[in-house]
């Protein structure tokens, strides 16, 4: 056996081996053993190799025109493509072939949207995407196979009174193939000016809608709760305590409530005065002012509309997917209906009309249609006189101007005579004119007044 101090000899004598051993490069040619090597070594194989990149180099002029002729020849192939679809946008604008950044055509709620892009995240794209000021649907899409993604359609014609999370289409890509594709978010902004128009009343009639379900849905649960206390009480009558006395009715409480009937009476007073006044007016100017209030309703709508339709830009949809378009790729109404197709029938075609089951239209509304349209247009000419000048008097009544000048003629004869008559004694001379004869009987009054 060894001791520890001939060990330790023997270690520093190995020592410089093993520093030798720890500097030698690792190589992968030590893998292939000594013999190998030799043999290699021996072969002539370097010789070789080095002859054949001798004549590589001496081939390197040709080899990079070769490489140049390959570049141009990609030029000519993809640059002016590159520049149609990244700078210009000519392809998409030009409509003759899709952009190269449209993924396909998704088929939802009797639409076509020819604009969709692929998105990898619908929560980071929408963040910039709706700067766009266009409405934008996330769908997932999948294939039987098991392949998925995710696409963004614009929708720039209809309405969006159906499009909602968890809808379900069809997308189709490029190659054909046909997907699955859900809503999963959306991007609200407006669709159109008509959209807009209507929005107001819509929103008026589902908030009313809501109202009412909840409305119902508290009085059956009140109705239950009453039945359920009725059975209660009819169940435990002999255990039942005599119920507590009424409370006296506040003072405060009473008075509280003769306000609110006061302000509630003044209000109503206020909307009868000007139903009353309204009511004065001809029909064709009462059409209008109702044409007018159904105009200023809506107004702000559509003025916002047309405003977000004038800023409808495509470049943040790209920007958001990765595309450094830094300028604007406007999206103007009239292009913008073009990418997307409402459903209808092919020309030439016409609906089955032979369904048993079908609802019968109602001809009502057309015929209150017609009639509100005679209806105006007899107090539009009676109201100028028309109908009184043809008929000769047999029918309709003067117009409103020889009515306002006959009434303060007669109004102004009987106040130099010796004072102005009754008010209703004029409304009975002139009673298809009932506004004017009030205007006049104060315009002339006050006159009367003025000059005593």
């Amino acid at each position: 056996s060894l001791s520890a101090e001939q060990w330790t000899s023997i270690s520093a004598r190995l020592a410089p081996h093993d520093a030798w051993r720890s500097s030698k490069p690792a190589a992968a040619v030590e893998k292939l053993g000594t013999a190998r090597l030799r043999e290699i070594l021996a072969s002539g194989a370097r010789e070789t190799l080095l002859r054949l990149v001798a004549e590589d180099r001496a081939l390197e002029g040709e080899f990079r025109a070769i490489g140049e002729v390959e570049r141009l020849l990609r030029y000519h192939r993809d640059l002016a493509r590159l520049l149609r679809n990244f700078v210009n946008f000519s392809d998409f604008y030009g409509r003759e072939k899709p952009a190269t950044f449209q993924a396909g055509v998704l088929f939802l709620d009797g639409r076509s949207c020819e604009l969709c892009v692929r998105v990898a995240d619908a929560g980071k794209h929408a963040a910039l995407a709706g700067m766009a000021k266009a409405y934008l649907a996330y769908c997932d899409c999948t294939r039987p196979s098991g392949e998925r993604m995710t696409v963004a359609a614009a929708f720039t014609d209809g309405d969006s009174d159906y499009l909602m999370v968890g809808r379900n289409g069809v997308f189709y890509d490029r190659q054909g193939r046909d997907w699955d594709a859900t809503i999963t978010k959306v991007v609200e902004n407006p669709i159109s000016i008509r959209q807009a128009f209507w929005s107001p009343y819509k929103k008026l009639v589902r908030m009313i809608e809501e109202q009412v379900a909840k409305r119902a849905a508290a009085a059956e649960s009140e109705s239950d709760r009453k039945l359920a206390g009725a059975a209660t009480t009819a169940a435990e009558a002999d255990r039942m305590k005599p119920p507590p006395e009424p409370k006296k009715v506040d003072v405060g409480t009473v008075a509280a409530l003769g306000v609110a009937v006061g302000a509630l009476g003044t209000m109503l007073t206020a909307i009868v005065g000007y139903l009353t006044g309204l009511l004065e007016l001809p029909f064709w100017q009462i059409s209008l002012v109702v044409a007018g209030i159904f105009v200023l309703v809506s107004t702000p709508s559509m003025l916002i509309a047309w405003l977000k339709l004038r800023q409808r830009n495509l470049a943040p949809i790209l920007d958001a997917n990765g595309w450094a378009v830094n300028g604007r790729v406007r999206l103007n109404v009239r292009f913008g209906g073009s990418l997307t197709k409402v459903a209808k029938l092919p020309e030439g075609s016409a609906a089955a009309a032979d369904d048993p089951y079908a609802e019968k239209a109602s001809p009502w509304p057309r015929i209150a249609a017609v009639l509100l349209c005679l209806c105006f247009a007899w107090s539009l000419l009676d109201d100028f006189g028309l109908v009184f000048r043809w008929t000769a008097g047999a029918m309709g009544s003067i117009s409103s101007t020889e009515a306002r000048s006959q009434v303060r003629a007669r109004m102004e004869r009987d106040l130099a005579a010796g004072g102005l008559k009754e008010e209703s004694v004029y409304l009975g001379l002139f009673p298809d004119h009932p506004r004017i004869v009030r205007d006049e009987y104060e315009a002339v009054k006050a006159k009367g007044k003025e000059a005593k």
